[in-house]
C-alpha cells in the first residue's frame, strides 16, 4: 500500500465524522458538502480495506478497528500541526497567524487593553480571538485547534502548560437602591446568597462564586431538584447579561476586576463594592499552551505583553510585577 493515497484532508474529513457522529455536522466543520465528505471518507475506508464508521438511518457509530485507525489519524494531525508550528516559529516571531482561545468572562474586558500593544510591536501578527467557555476552549486547545488559551487558573486534569499573567478580585455588584449600595464596609457575610444572580453552567467565574458561599452551593444543588428561590433562580448567560439583570434589581453577583474597570455601562444603575476580607475573593489569569507546542517562544512573547499591557492599567496584580497595586488599595 502506497502512502501517497493518504491525504492530511481525508483523515481531517474521517477525525470530523468521529467528533460529531454526525456527517452533516462534521461537512459543516470541514466547509465542503456532505455527499463530498462521505464520498471520500468511502473511498479511504475502501483503500484502507476496512470499516471505520458503522452508519444506521438515525445514528453513525464507530467499529473497533475503526477506533484504531482513528486514534492513529489523531496523532498524523497533531504532529502534522507541529510540523507548521516548528516551520513557523523560525520566521518573525509572531508575525503570521495565531489562534488564541479567552474565556467569555475575560474576553470583552481584556481585547480593548491587549490589541493595540500587539498591533504595535508585532504589526504583521494576524491575531484570531476566539471566545467561549474553558471547557469547549480547553478541548480546542488540545485537539491544535488554538495556539494558546487565556482562562482562570487553575484547569485540573489537563496535562497543559502555564505562564500566570495577573489575579484579579471580585468586586459585588449591586442595584443603585440596594442597602450595601451605601453600607461603609462590606464583607462576605454581608453579601445575601438568596439574592445573588449566578451566570450559566459551564461558566468558571459561577463555580468560583459558588465555592464562596456554601449556602448558595446547596441551593444550586437544591434548585437542580426543583428547590431554588429567589435570585437563585436566576442565571444569565454572560457577564454583561448580568450586569442587565443587577441593574434592574433583580438581584447582586461577584463581578471580576476587570469587568468593572473596563465594562463602564449602566454605572447609573450598579454599584460596586469591594469585599473586605483577609483574603480578597478573585482569581487568577493565566496563558496556556499545549507542553509540545512548536512555538512556545511566541506563546512567551504574548505573555510579556499582556503582562506590561495589564500592567499598564495599575490596578490588577500582574504575576512577576509586585509594584503593581490591587484595586482593594486604589
Amino acid at each position: 500500500m502506497n502512502v501517497a493515497g493518504l491525504s492530511f484532508r481525508d483523515i481531517e474529513y474521517l477525525v470530523a465524522v468521529a467528533d460529531h457522529l454526525h456527517f452533516g455536522k462534521a461537512a459543516t466543520a470541514c466547509a465542503v458538502s456532505q455527499p463530498t465528505l462521505s464520498a471520500q471518507i468511502r473511498k479511504l475506508e475502501d483503500y484502507l480495506g476496512l470499516q471505520v464508521f458503522e452508519r444506521a438511518s438515525r445514528s453513525v457509530m464507530v467499529t473497533e478497528r475503526g477506533a484504531e485507525i482513528l486514534a492513529q489519524c489523531r496523532t498524523i494531525l497533531t504532529e502534522g500541526r507541529r510540523l507548521l508550528e516548528m516551520a513557523q516559529s523560525r520566521g518573525e516571531p509572531l508575525g503570521g497567524s495565531f489562534r488564541l482561545g479567552v474565556i467569555s468572562t475575560l474576553a470583552p474586558y481584556v481585547a480593548p487593553i491587549i490589541l493595540s500593544p500587539l498591533r504595535q510591536r508585532f504589526p504583521n501578527l494576524r491575531l484570531q480571538l476566539v471566545e467561549g467557555l474553558t471547557y469547549s476552549l480547553v478541548r480546542a486547545l488540545e485537539a491544535g485547534e488554538l495556539d494558546a488559551l487565556l482562562a482562570s487558573s487553575p484547569i485540573r486534569d489537563i496535562e497543559l502548560s502555564e505562564l500566570p499573567i495577573f489575579h484579579e478580585s471580585f468586586v459585588l455588584a449591586v442595584p443603585r437602591d440596594h442597602r450595601l449600595a451605601v453600607a461603609e464596609r462590606v464583607t462576605m457575610e454581608d453579601v445575601p446568597p438568596a439574592e445573588l444572580i449566578l451566570l450559566s453552567e459551564g461558566h468558571c467565574l459561577r463555580d468560583q462564586t459558588l465555592s464562596l458561599f456554601p449556602a448558595c452551593q446547596r441551593a444550586s444543588q437544591g434548585g437542580a431538584q426543583g428547590g431554588t428561590q429567589g435570585g437563585m433562580g436566576v442565571q444569565a448567560t454572560s457577564l454583561e447579561t448580568l450586569r442587565q439583570m443587577i441593574g434592574a434589581g433583580m438581584g447582586c453577583s461577584l463581578l471580576p476586576q476587570l469587568a468593572v474597570q473596563v465594562g463602564s455601562l449602566l454605572d447609573d444603575m450598579v454599584a460596586y463594592r469591594l469585599i473586605r476580607a483577609p483574603t480578597l475573593p478573585g482569581r487568577d489569569i493565566s496563558l496556556f499552551h499545549r507542553p509540545s507546542f512548536g512555538r512556545i517562544r511566541e506563546v512567551r512573547l504574548l505573555r510579556d505583553v499582556l503582562r506590561d499591557a495589564i500592567a499598564g492599567l495599575g490596578t490588577v496584580r500582574v504575576h512577576g510585577r509586585p509594584e503593581t497595586r490591587s484595586l482593594a488599595a486604589a
